[in-house]
């Protein structure tokens, strides 16, 4: 990523805050700018810029990791954060790998964790972030690579956060997501009846790694697989 494209470039704005003594409105970023839902204006400020530019850029036949998942993601980071009790930094870095995990598919399909990596350096650097803590959110990025192969809690979590749906309500719905962009993107044209075969391999070897998400997910998701099961008896032997 030799020089980042205009378009997806993006920095903290500022936010206004009033003078205490003239009640002027001035320039409050970072130190004095107000929280929301109990994050920091900075990181709200970087989740609104990031989501708009997934929103905006990415191509619009990736029906499954859109900027919809990764605001999911990003909601499951909070949810294991708190329940395995994270430190303040340790969710900072958390969850900016969470809000940047698929930013790579602004630029390919294949290999996208390295190019989400080359990313986040171009655009944290910017919001204040250190070079150690960029250098552990890139870390955690690559750690949601197909099979997962988590080496810490910390990507433990993001792990358990990016699969968070086979536990889901809408497992079905976001599935079947997954399969159309998989027609769209990999040369082998995949069968339904064939798909949900691979669906239920996949969960049956499948596990969180996380106690929370097991306590949280774990009996969905059994109930998900027998779904699945349901179905391929249904569609066995037919076209799709």
């Amino acid at each position: 990523m030799q020089s980042l494209p205009s378009h997806l470039f993006i920095s903290p704005r500022p936010c206004f805050v009033s003078d205490t003594n003239t009640g002027a409105r001035v320039n409050g970023y970072p130190l004095n700018c107000p929280s929301l839902n109990g994050m920091s204006y900075l990181l709200n400020d970087l989740k609104l810029q990031v989501v708009s530019v997934l929103e905006r850029e990415l191509p619009k036949n990736l029906y499954y990791h859109n900027y919809k998942h990764t605001i999911e993601v990003c909601k499951s980071v909070q949810v294991l954060a708190k329940e395995e009790g994270l430190s303040p930094e340790e969710f900072l870095v958390t969850w900016t790998a969470a809000l940047f995990h698929d930013t790579g598919f602004l630029f390919s399909y294949q290999n996208n964790e390295i190019h989400s990596c080359r990313y986040a350096r171009e655009i944290l650097v910017g919001f204040g972030f250190s070079n150690s803590q960029i250098d552990l959110v890139c870390h955690i990025i690559m750690a949601t690579s197909i099979p997962h192969k988590p080496a810490t809690q910390l990507e433990n979590i993001i792990c358990d956060a990016d699969l968070d749906y086979l536990g889901g309500n809408n497992y079905l719905i976001t599935s079947l997501n997954l399969h159309s962009e998989w027609r769209e993107y990999i040369d082998k044209k995949i069968l339904i009846q064939e798909w949900y075969e691979i669906q239920r391999v996949f969960m049956q070897s499948h596990r969180y790694f996380t106690s929370s998400a097991q306590k949280l997910r774990n009996a969905k998701k059994l109930h998900n697989l027998q779904e699945v099961n349901k179905i391929i008896m249904q569609t066995r032997f037919q076209p799709f």
